[in-house]
């Protein structure tokens, strides 16, 4: 009986400039890469894993031969789910199988994960957590951004600083922040009112992971997005109440077909989509961006950070993301 094939290999994915958030700095996002031939079909899949859960490239390709066997003797994306937890690992692996069924029917992928079409989404572009000065020089390289998104380190004043300067140099722009779990109970509130006067309309993950109850009874007029506190679907039931918006990340929750799964429970709890990755490369962007077909808010800019990715510079134009219809799937 023919089994199929799978490899994988790291990618280094080497960044423009040095990229910093609250508690790193990023100088490259390491990647991996997985390919499964069946006969005559292929499909790919790439994942950066989640930094802050140390899901790094070793213990992606640790998973990835956990579930080798299983996946070359055939097991699908259904299987998949209980052979591996969520995560890069299983990311890689779901969405090369996406590819795997779509180039094998003969079907886009688009059109198997039920999107209404391939359109082009605007896209944030994300502001690193330097000093004023070195923001405003960064603003100019983007391709004409509609959107901004600005990285918080949890200095207070630092951060106030910098949003009004950004929004003082783009008085009519939308801006959201990401302060990646920076602030406690002790200076959100002062954060709230600079981000208020500021206009901004959207804060994401203020809270650390685990300390979601700082934000019951929390007065903020700004939509709360959580990112690190809700990984999957049953961390997104557990959460939910306390965010105005859920950012799914196919890294976080391990694939395409978790991630649609998420999607359906988000619209019935009546919240606000978002999409994200993780700094990966094109290829961990294109099922993203299927998922992003069905969102509100789009931050699909990973690509664009990166020196060595193949078509990032095919991919933004006028502050919008399109992957062409021919890099991954069936088209």
């Amino acid at each position: 009986m023919r089994r199929r094939s799978l490899v994988d290999q790291r990618i280094e994915n080497r960044m423009r400039e040095p990229f910093r958030i609250s508690g790193y700095l990023f100088e490259s996002m390491p990647s991996v890469q997985v390919a499964i031939e069946d006969g005559d079909s292929r499909g790919r899949g790439e994942a950066a894993g989640a930094y802050y859960l140390k899901d790094d490239v070793p213990n992606m390709q640790a998973g990835i031969e956990r579930a080798r066997d299983a996946i070359e003797q055939g097991a699908d994306r259904t299987a998949l789910q209980q052979l591996l937890p969520a995560g890069g690992a299983r990311n890689a692996i779901d969405c090369a199988l996406w590819e795997l069924e779509s180039n094998a029917s003969g079907t886009a992928v688009w059109q198997l994960a039920g999107a209404p079409g391939t359109d082009a989404l605007t896209t944030t572009f994300t502001l690193s957590a330097d000093s004023p000065e070195r923001i405003l020089a960064s603003l100019s390289k983007f391709p004409s951004p509609r959107a901004l998104k600005m990285k918080l380190d949890g200095d207070l004043d630092s951060d106030i600083a910098r949003v009004r300067a950004v929004r003082g140099a783009r008085p009519d722009m939308w801006i959201g922040v990401d302060a990646n779990q920076g602030y406690d109970g002790r200076t959100i509130e002062k954060l709230i009112a600079a981000l208020v006067d500021a206009k901004v309309s959207l804060l994401e993950q203020p809270n650390r992971r685990g300390e979601e109850a700082m934000l019951d009874g929390l007065d903020c007029p700004i939509p709360i997005a959580a990112d690190e506190s809700i990984l999957d679907g049953n961390e997104l039931e557990q959460h939910y109440q306390r965010f105005d918006v859920i950012n799914i990340k196919l890294d976080k929750c391990g694939g395409l077909t978790e991630a649609l799964r998420m999607k359906d429970m988000v619209r019935k709890m009546g919240k606000t989509l978002m999409v994200g990755n993780m700094a990966g490369g094109s290829l961990a962007t294109a099922p993203a961006f299927v998922l992003g077909q069905f969102c509100d808010i789009v931050d699909l800019d990973g690509p664009w950070y990166l020196t060595d990715d193949p078509v990032a510079d095919r991919l933004y134009d006028d502050g919008q993301i399109a992957m062409p219809r021919d890099f991954w799937g069936a088209g």
